[in-house]
């Protein structure tokens, strides 16, 4: 049998998905809703505590409870891989019209923010071992952050690792003000005479760190998933490293392996 606060969650969670209140909009105090559904304010207060651990209100200073504005969901599946490489050796023109966050999103590009940041660092014994070179190995590292213009997080913290004497003989490969790249990494392998091969990653869940729940804006209890991505040339060279955590209350990955016939 359910206890109190349970009752008072489902009618409150029924409440804003039949919308008597809307995106945005404050419920009314603690106090309040107690008197309406007849039970105790500590069971009201343990209602909310619920539905903010599944991100369906928040509170925010000087407006108390209200209901979180559903975010621009992205969903990421391994098809994009082939899609970038079928870009890669368009002209700049057509590579330019959209991206892979567009893809995922359905947004457009005039839509969203992008910010990328570069420095120069050494493979530690966990670049090593993905590299396969070693330790100290001089790397390009690029962090990127794309988000709707209309929202304040990012679709996902993406830290990216080539290696510096790989790519140093174009110039433009080490300096972020040529980003954002039209046709993204692959486009920029293109210019070396690169071309990949094939992609692995491999996906884990986790509880986020404190810093990525803040840059995430996570409501409380969500995890994020953690992406590693090898790309590996034709000749079976690692040649780019990424880690990406992604949000796991916006974040759907969805794979699709096409089957040869019999």
């Amino acid at each position: 049998m359910a206890v109190a606060y349970e009752r008072i969650t489902d009618q409150l969670r029924q409440a804003v998905r039949t919308g008597r209140w809307k995106p945005g909009d404050r419920l009314p105090p603690v106090a309040e809703l107690a008197g309406e559904f007849g039970w105790s304010v500590p069971a009201v207060q343990d209602a909310l505590r619920i539905l903010r651990d599944e991100g369906l209100v928040e509170k925010q200073d000087g407006r108390g409870t209200v209901v979180r504005r559903p975010r621009t969901v992205a969903v990421r599946t391994n098809l994009r891989h082939q899609w970038e490489k079928s870009r890669a050796r368009e002209p700049l023109e057509e590579r330019a019209r959209t991206g892979a966050t567009e893809r995922d999103t359905g947004l457009h590009v005039d839509d969203l923010v992008f910010h990328a940041s570069y420095r120069e660092t050494e493979a530690d014994e966990d670049l090593a071992r993905a590299f396969d070179l070693p330790e100290g190995t001089p790397l390009l590292e690029r962090r990127y952050r794309t988000r709707y213009a209309a929202e304040s997080a990012p679709f996902s913290l993406m830290t990216s690792y080539l290696v510096r004497d790989m790519i140093a003989k174009n110039p433009d490969l080490l300096d972020e003000a040529k980003e954002p790249w039209p046709g993204g990494s692959q486009a920029q392998l293109y210019t070396l005479g690169i071309e990949l091969g094939r992609i692995e990653e491999r996906v884990t869940a986790r509880p986020p760190a404190p810093e990525e729940a803040a840059e995430l804006e996570l409501p409380p209890g969500t995890s994020v998933l953690v992406l590693r991505k090898t790309s590996v040339d034709v000749n079976d060279r690692i040649v780019s490293v990424s880690d990406v955590i992604l949000p796991g209350d916006r974040t759907e990955m969805l794979f699709v392996t096409p089957l040869e016939r019999w």
